[in-house]
């Protein structure tokens, strides 16, 4: 039965959007992130983001990561001005070792902006983050 399934709580992995310059085109990009700040590595992250609001919706992305080391972070996906007007689904499912876990990290409209940027966890940058 459904409700005999137990997915435990995610702990040490969050998701943060950055600001950062593209190193080709030098231009100031918002890029998604996923951080492993645990001491396990994860195994086979699978992730679905999308954009919406009552009245608008970004199809969803969907994005495939096969190991994320422990303490190490990588990048999910750019994320375009218009998008950040839009409130931002990040829902991540992965194991760590047989056990699955599964979370969604969401961005409130309007709340990824220069502002609101502070120090993220094992990253030389600063972010938004969501826990």
């Amino acid at each position: 039965m459904k409700k005999d399934i137990k997915i435990p709580e995610v702990k040490d992995v969050h998701v943060a959007v950055v600001h950062e310059e593209h190193p080709e085109y030098k231009t100031q990009d918002w890029n998604a992130y996923i951080i492993n700040n645990s001491e396990t590595d994860l195994e086979t992250v699978l992730i679905v983001s999308q954009g919406y609001t009552d009245k608008k919706m970004t199809p969803p992305m969907r994005h495939t990561i096969t190991k994320l080391p422990a303490r190490s972070y990588a990048k999910i996906e750019y994320i375009q001005e218009k998008v950040l007007e839009l409130n931002n689904s990040f829902k991540i499912t992965f194991f760590e070792g047989n056990q699955m876990f599964d979370k969604t990290y969401l961005f409130r409209k309007n709340t990824i902006n220069e502002k609101a940027l502070q120090n993220l966890p094992l990253m030389q940058f600063k972010g938004v983050l969501v826990k």
